[in-house]
């Protein structure tokens, strides 16, 4: 057996950390961000574990460095191992309290998360809920310093994750009454193509699945706004800027007051919101509780 191959010999840990860091960033430069480090030392680092194991984990595409086959299958067991690492030291160093460190899309956690959260935290007084907002909503498996992730529809299967589906929601284009009336939204979504359509990078993709799940055919805007974030698309849309495609949870009160009107209503987005936890972490007594509470508030539709 070559010294390559040979099973008890661990590469170094530092390109491990570099490995992964290029592979959750896709970038060298990111990556020597997040380390503190030069381009060259992680450059450095990427040539070293190829060498220690004799295969490529990287690929170029143009500029830009890509995990082959072999690589992302790599990187996924590098993160899974990671996050284990990073959860076990800050378990060791804590007190007797549990903090579970929760990522949540920052839309969801201001307009559903945060008004019930006297009651989460009331519900689990052993536990503090460390919520983490995230303007771009990522997969668990590209942040081992969280122990879990809320997913909006945009949610794909992943190895080794756990998805637990805790509320249904709705989504739809809403607008100003005043904008609704001047568009003519009321005859037809035809309408829209006078409209600036208002999107986020957070959830590119909602207006492609409003039109497929409700079997609409695509409508050409005549322009398109997109935003870093849900809320400013929404604030966009209070405005009067656009017609924005949000979850209903999003806007009931809006709905309720007048101060956004939907067209067309608003239809089931089957994916609904999950809580997306390592599968090794299942039965972790904390994460059990946040299932639980989730789950209770969820059925409680506002």
């Amino acid at each position: 057996m070559s010294e390559h191959s040979s099973p008890q010999r661990l590469p170094p840990l530092n390109a491990l950390r570099a490995f992964d860091a290029v592979a959750r960033r896709g970038s060298i430069l990111q990556a020597a961000d997040e380390l503190g480090v030069v381009r060259g030392a992680v450059r450095q680092q990427l040539a070293l574990l190829e060498s220690h194991f004799g295969v490529a984990l990287f690929q170029r595409d143009g500029r830009r460095l890509v995990l082959t086959e072999k690589g992302r299958a790599f990187a996924e067991s590098v993160g899974i191992a990671f996050g284990i690492l990073m959860r076990a030291s800050g378990v060791l160093a804590a007190d007797d309290r549990r903090t579970v460190r929760l990522g949540v899309p920052s839309a969801f956690a201001v307009w559903w998360l945060m008004p019930r959260v006297a009651d989460l935290q009331a519900s689990l007084p052993d536990i503090d809920i460390d919520i983490i907002p995230m303007t771009m909503v990522e997969p668990l498996a590209r942040h081992p310093d969280l122990d879990a992730v809320i997913m909006g529809g945009e949610y794909r299967p992943a190895p080794d994750i756990t998805a637990i589906r805790f509320m249904e929601d709705e989504f739809g284009p809403v607008a100003t009454p005043d904008l609704a009336i001047h568009l003519g939204l009321i005859t037809g979504v035809e309408a829209l193509a006078g409209a600036v359509a208002l999107t986020s990078r957070s959830a590119p993709r909602l207006w492609d699945d409003w039109f497929a799940e409700s079997g609409r055919l695509p409508i050409r805007f005549a322009r398109n706004r997109e935003f870093e974030d849900l809320l400013l698309a929404i604030g966009a849309a209070r405005s009067g800027v656009g017609v924005a495609i949000v979850p209903r949870t999003a806007v009931g009160e809006d709905i309720d007051r007048g101060t956004l009107t939907a067209p067309y209503g608003f239809i089931r987005r089957p994916a609904g919101y999950s809580l997306c936890i390592r599968s090794g972490d299942a039965k972790d007594t904390a994460l059990v509780g946040l299932v639980e509470w989730l789950v209770r508030a969820g059925a409680v539709r506002a």
